[in-house]
């Protein structure tokens, strides 16, 4: 969600962490803000908006000083503003977080009794008067920021500056990533290896519960106690060329074009093409005796869990659970303690994921995660990691981590029916070939980019739109549904097809418009008396089918062929087209595309 920059340099930092901070866009935020230290005495800079806010403020007042923490915010407690927007900061200490105070009311209204008056609506800001009461007592920096963490209850990371103290910045984590940056007579703090990638590749990642105290010569990272603990340094895999959107207008369309090269790498990955062959690492189950698969996620990664529990179930033969992972603790699941759960998570770092990890955990159940962040959190957690390898995605809305996860968890279940005898190795060679298709059939799919822009022009101009599918194109219909609420701010809902006439269909009207999601070899037949009930109350349709069914139809407003790519291979492919439709219907609008209002990338707080 939020995004934390702090340096500690060798020559002037704001700049620099202004340009981290720009690294970090691609999270969402409301508001920006940077505070350094020079002569011993903090000063701040914050703007609501946008970090062109922040430059413009900057290029007014700017801010000296060899060492500052920075920071992007997204609301969780107080409007969005200018007085809302971190750093927060006291006389002491300014202060950075991400994350949620679970129990701030409580010492916000201690801190009040004792007289401190409060300048913001924010959670954070009892963190530097915590830390100020504790200094003002006579404690050193350490003690306090340990005294401090000890009241804190949520999800959090922190960077403090204190005044006074120009070769010291304070890192603390739990629940929400923090990742140190080793250099040369400099260190560096962050949110995401992203953002220190110009500066160093060296990369330590605190684990829950940790803290660090950081000074150019290095960093001690302790533990909730206070005793020194060893995290391993790693070579990081973030590189600075990753964030450049090339010649395209918006990082989502370059993201939607590179799906053919990076699902191509993840299947290589899983699949030896020629063979016809899956290659999975060893894990901690043998799926032939394996009675139950637990599959839990957030968001669109929850959608590639709803396609794969059709794929397990129907081509593995292996019975899956299938929850949101907001909702899987509250429902209080009985686990046997021999199953296999399965994680899938973009970041690596989604909070309500990572809890419904360990809710498994703790049940004694085997844990894989399909992640695209390979040194996130949730990796970190589990028995054996399944990584996408879709790149960094900086696009809110997701589109080639959600293909590259659709592939990764097809060659799961291939190995899975493999391993439980439900396919041959005539079969497994089948789905195989035709995975080793869905790159060339994307291209295909996307010389059909100037129809979909004639069909977003239509549909940017209603307030609501239905999408409709059978089998997978079930929640493939939620998850285009989704892409356009989530970047052009238009209703839509998606909806099986068959529950169409359970209450659904008296939505529909002329206004209205109901793309279909049937591709072919799914169940185009059934699904064509639910066209045929739309029409019939004026309802205009948007088909993606095989062209010969586009062709035959009437009464249809466009058509987008897909072409019969297979039970696995077509899922992944009919995505691509439905990330297109929101793409340019948003662009008709004129929405922000990269960064739509209110989201955020990474969802680390519950």
């Amino acid at each position: 969600m939020c995004g934390i920059v702090g340096i500690i340099g060798q020559g002037p930092v704001a700049e620099n962490i202004l340009e981290a901070l720009r690294r970090l866009e691609y999270r969402g935020y409301d508001s920006a803000g940077i505070a350094t230290l020079a002569d011993g005495r903090l000063a701040r800079r914050r703007a609501q908006g946008k970090l062109a806010r922040l430059a413009e403020r900057l290029s007014r007042e700017p801010l000296p000083g060899r060492i500052g923490v920075g920071h992007t915010r997204w609301a969780t407690h107080g409007a969005p503003s200018e007085r809302n927007a971190h750093p927060h900061a006291t006389d002491r200490v300014a202060v950075v977080h991400n994350g949620i105070i679970e129990n701030f009311r409580e010492l916000r209204a201690e801190l009040v009794a004792a007289g401190v008056s409060l300048a913001t609506d924010t959670d954070t800001e009892i963190v530097a008067h915590l830390v100020s009461r504790e200094l003002a007592a006579g404690r050193d920096p350490q003690e306090a920021v340990r005294l401090t963490l000890a009241r804190l209850e949520g999800a959090f990371a922190l960077a403090i500056l204190f005044a006074g103290h120009d070769d010291l910045m304070i890192g603390a984590r739990k629940g929400s990533p923090l990742a140190i940056g080793h250099g040369e007579g400099e260190m560096f703090l962050g949110s995401d290896a992203i953002a220190l990638a110009p500066f160093t590749s060296a990369v330590t990642y605190l684990e829950d519960g940790d803290w660090v105290v950081m000074s150019r010569s290095g960093a001690e990272i302790r533990d909730l106690a206070g005793a020194t603990v060893s995290r391993p340094m790693q070579q990081s895999a973030a590189s600075v060329f990753m964030v450049d959107r090339g010649n395209y207008r918006h990082f989502m369309a370059k993201e939607i074009h590179e799906q053919p090269e990076v699902i191509s790498h993840t299947l290589a990955h899983y699949a030896d093409i020629g063979e016809g062959r899956v290659r999975m690492p060893d894990l901690p189950v043998d799926f032939a005796s394996l009675d139950r698969l637990t599959i839990s996620a957030c968001g669109t990664a929850y959608y590639a869990g709803m396609i794969a529990k059709y794929w397990f179930e129907s081509i593995a033969r292996l019975p899956v659970d299938v929850d949101m992972a907001s909702e899987f603790r509250y429902r209080e699941a009985p686990l046997s303690g021999r199953g296999l759960s399965l994680f899938i998570s973009q970041s690596g770092e989604t909070a309500d994921t990572l809890a419904a990890l360990r809710f498994c955990r703790a049940a004694g159940e085997s844990i894989v995660s399909i992640i695209n962040v390979p040194e996130s959190t949730i990796a970190r957690e589990s028995d054996v990691v399944l990584p996408t390898f879709a790149g960094p995605e900086i696009g809110v809305a997701s589109t080639k981590a959600f293909t590259c996860q659709l592939t990764t968890l097809a060659a799961l279940v291939v190995h899975a029916a493999r391993a439980r005898g439900a396919i041959d190795a005539t079969e497994e060679e089948r789905h195989i070939a035709a995975l080793g298709q869905v790159p060339r059939l994307i291209l295909d799919v996307m010389k059909q980019e100037p129809r979909i822009e004639d069909v977003a022009r239509v549909l940017s101009k209603v307030r609501d739109v239905l999408f409709i599918g059978r089998g997978t194109a079930y929640p493939l219909a939620l998850e285009g549904a989704l892409k356009m609420k989530e970047i052009s701010y238009l209703h839509a809902e998606g909806c099986a097809a068959g529950e169409l006439k359970h209450g659904p269909i008296a939505l529909i009207d002329e206004s209205v418009p109901v793309v279909v999601v049937a591709p072919p070899g799914g169940h185009y037949e059934k699904t064509l008396s639910n066209m045929q009930e739309v029409a019939a109350r004026g309802g205009r349709i948007v088909l993606l089918a095989a062209e010969e069914n586009i062709r035959s139809e009437d009464g249809i407003l466009a058509g987008i062929a897909l072409p019969l790519a297979g039970a696995l291979a077509g899922a992944i492919v009919a995505a691509v087209p439905l990330q297109l439709i929101a793409y340019h219907t948003a662009v008709q609008m004129g929405t922000d595309v990269d960064q739509p209002r209110n989201l955020a990338k990474s969802v680390t707080v519950e």
